[in-house]
């Protein structure tokens, strides 16, 4: 060691946040454990660090004894007393070990402390940093592809994009500069893995506060987000200022709102006419919130008209809507996209039945469950 260690020391300090005094603990730690190595016991060892010339030295400790029976660890008192006159029996003395190969572990060790305290830093950095964005929106670089991920650039570490993450259908290239949500910040022993995604039902709400003012001010606030990403969305919104309307904020004029959000996507499916993909649109519906669950899930189902909302009393998660026959496909919708959006929208377990089937479920003496009906006359249509 030397008076230029102790200069990196107080430069690693200043610049990576590595404390000399974390250094300093892990080089003794290993001086202990060479001197372990070579003498079989480290007990007996006292290692001293010098603040003004920045070496380490190594002393045995020995006691003062009148037979000795370790020399490691003991002195007998009359070669104590050859040293000086003031030792008795009892007493502990301090050697000096001066092999060269403490120094050596102790150069190496600083070495091996200092790069493994640079990348435990940097890592740390790098989470902190990523843990920050945590549920935001970020721009990187599509850097590579493999069977299991897209690698995405943010800046100082690649996003990993599953495939469940991707929108069907949209194809990058090496290079591209995308717009990702980032869900999920871990720090596993392997180093900080960050997950991003575009197909997320957040980032919908994300990319709303970004391009809508009323939005990011609060003044209109996204209650949930059901998507199916690429195809179909649902987003349930109120207004804080009943001089707003809501669903005309975020629609915007003439859909310019929507517009702008779906842009930031390129879905795509397959033709079977044409035999390839083609460009499509993911479609958002905007439906107001309400506090009452019956109105909330009236509104969910739209399109569709509905009749009548049961609720389950055994289970206050479960909700029979009763809806026109002519009604019924558009209610359930294409392959049942559109009540499952509704079910994740509001929350609720949604079984779909027709009039008619109603009527005979109610003829039958059979009901599904304990109803517990809500008058939906007095809702707006």
């Amino acid at each position: 060691m030397s008076k230029e260690m102790l200069d990196a020391f107080r430069i690693l300090e200043e610049d990576k946040g590595i404390k000399k005094e974390d250094i300093i603990e892990a080089v003794t730690e290993s001086l202990r454990s060479a001197y372990r190595r070579r003498y079989g016991q480290a007990e007996s060892a006292a290692i001293e660090f010098n603040e003004k010339t920045g070496d380490f030295r190594v002393y045995t400790v020995r006691e003062v004894v009148d037979e000795v029976f370790d020399s490691r660890l003991e002195i007998s008192l009359k070669d104590a007393l050859a040293i000086s006159s003031a030792y008795e029996l009892g007493d502990k003395i301090k050697f000096e070990e001066a092999p060269a190969e403490f120094g050596r572990v102790a150069a190496q060790s600083a070495k091996q402390t200092i790069m493994e305290k640079m990348r435990k830093q940097t890592r740390a950095i790098t989470y902190n940093t990523y843990k920050e964005h945590e549920n935001e929106i970020m721009s990187g670089t599509v850097e590579r592809f493999d069977n299991r991920f897209i690698y995405v650039n943010l800046g100082s570490i690649e996003a990993q994009l599953s495939k469940q993450d991707q929108i069907p259908g949209e194809v990058f290239q090496s290079h591209d500069r995308i717009e990702v949500f980032v869900y999920k910040v871990e720090d596993n022993p392997r180093g900080v893995n960050v997950f991003v995604s575009r197909s997320h039902p957040e980032m919908i709400k994300r990319l709303m506060e970004q391009e809508i003012p009323e939005v990011y001010d609060g003044t209109v606030e996204i209650m949930s987000v059901a998507r199916e990403a690429g195809d179909r969305t649902k987003v349930a919104v109120r207004s804080h200022n009943p001089n707003v309307d809501a669903i005309g904020t975020i629609v915007g004029r003439g859909g310019s709102n929507i517009k702008k959000i779906t842009s930031k996507f390129h879905p795509a499916r397959y033709d079977q006419k044409l035999d390839r993909m083609v460009p499509t649109e993911e479609n958002i519906d905007v439906i107001e919130w309400v506090p009452d669950p019956a109105e909330f899930i009236y509104n969910a189902i739209a399109p569709a008209e509905v009749d009548q909302v049961i609720f389950d009393e055994e289970d206050s998660k479960h909700a029979l809507v009763v809806v026109p026959d002519s009604k019924l496909s558009l209610a359930i919708g294409r392959r049942g996209q559109n009540v499952r959006l509704a079910a994740h929208l509001t929350g609720y377990r949604i079984d779909i039945k027709s009039a008619s089937e109603y009527e005979e479920m109610e003829a039958s003496q059979e009901p599904a469950f304990e109803e517990v009906e809500s008058d939906l006359n007095s809702v707006d249509e």
